[in-house]
């Protein structure tokens, strides 16, 4: 009796034992699917985009954005955000929660040129926001209607300067205004400004003949003008883009040395955690390296930018120093 009893007991603590250990190890389990459940990104990402859909930032997000579902399983929201020289679409992410869920698809527009062109922002676009990547860079374009009557640049020109005030020029954002300003300077002429909500809209202005010119990134500009609904008369650059060869570069076209870039790059608030910023960045960057990516902006006429966040604030910083010293050189008032 007394080993059974003892036999007995010893099986008792076994079962207690094995059962303690159990659920130790279903604890154990938990919290360490709990760790992978939370790493990020573990639910959907929004693009904030300070243009209409038909922009190249927007081009860029949504191909970015459709990059990083593949690489995270995460979808990507691209919200587009156009007006008030692209202060909504920053005082949207701004906003949001600052935990690397909301990223700012911004252009030289509102990264860099909003700078000079505003006595007072409402953001500051390097102490507020945080760099994670570069993205691409495009040359503009010089387009006219259809039906322009100019046929050349020279021949713009020479109209303009012959009708002081009567040309006018769409700008779809500041980037875009600051250009065609520094073309009035560069040629002494006076084109006029008409704003837009952003590069599609200003490219209908155009194609419709209620404008007589804009700048454009090549990306927004390429359908329209490789389907005969817009010329280019020039791009921006020292050299031809390889997607439009017939199309002059600016010294062809009678003013060497003009170069205008629109570039993009992304960017998250500044208040966002390091781990989550870096993340982000890292991913953004295995982007940008793909072979595919490259492919896919040389199909638009424009190029990989790769650099991550340090290169990118870099690149910033010297973007802001260039356009204030167009902007003076244009005697161009800030607003």
């Amino acid at each position: 009796m007394a080993l059974n009893l003892k036999t007995a007991l010893k099986r008792t603590l076994t079962r207690t034992l094995v059962a303690t250990l159990s659920i130790a190890g279903i604890a154990l389990l938990a919290c360490t699917g709990a760790v992978f459940a939370q790493e990020f990104p573990n639910k959907p990402i929004k693009f904030i985009v300070p243009f209409p859909p038909g922009s190249g930032t927007d081009t860029s997000a949504r191909y970015f954005g459709k990059k990083l579902t593949e690489l995270t399983g995460q979808p990507v929201i691209v919200d587009n955000r156009p007006g008030a020289n692209g202060f909504i679409a920053v005082r949207t992410l701004l906003a949001a929660p600052a935990d690397g869920y909301t990223v700012f698809v911004g252009s030289n527009s509102t990264l860099a040129v909003n700078v000079a062109l505003f006595k007072k922002l409402p953001y500051d676009p390097q102490t507020d926001l945080a760099a994670l990547s570069m993205m691409m860079r495009a040359p503009a374009l010089v387009v006219v209607p259809a039906n322009s009557p100019y046929k050349t640049l020279s021949d713009l020109t020479s109209a303009a300067r012959a009708q002081p005030g009567k040309l006018n020029y769409a700008a779809g954002s500041a980037g875009y205004q600051l250009m065609a300003e520094s073309l009035n300077d560069s040629a002494k002429i006076d084109i006029h400004n008409v704003p837009f909500k952003g590069a599609s809209e200003a490219l209908t202005a155009v194609v419709s003949g209620n404008v007589d010119m804009a700048f454009s990134d090549i990306t927004a500009a390429y359908e329209l003008v490789k389907g005969g609904k817009l010329r280019a008369l020039a791009v921006a650059s020292d050299h031809r883009a390889p997607a439009l060869p017939n199309v002059p570069h600016m010294a062809e076209a009678g003013m060497p040395g003009f170069n205008a870039y629109v570039w993009v790059g992304a960017m998250v608030a500044a208040k966002t955690p390091k781990a989550e910023t870096d993340k982000l960045a890292t991913l953004l960057a295995q982007i940008e390296r793909l072979p595919e990516t490259k492919e896919f902006y040389e199909r638009l006429g424009a190029e990989t930018m790769n650099g991550g966040a340090d290169e990118m604030r870099r690149f910033q910083a010297a973007e802001i120093a260039l356009w204030k010293r167009i902007a003076t050189q244009a005697k161009i008032e800030q607003e």
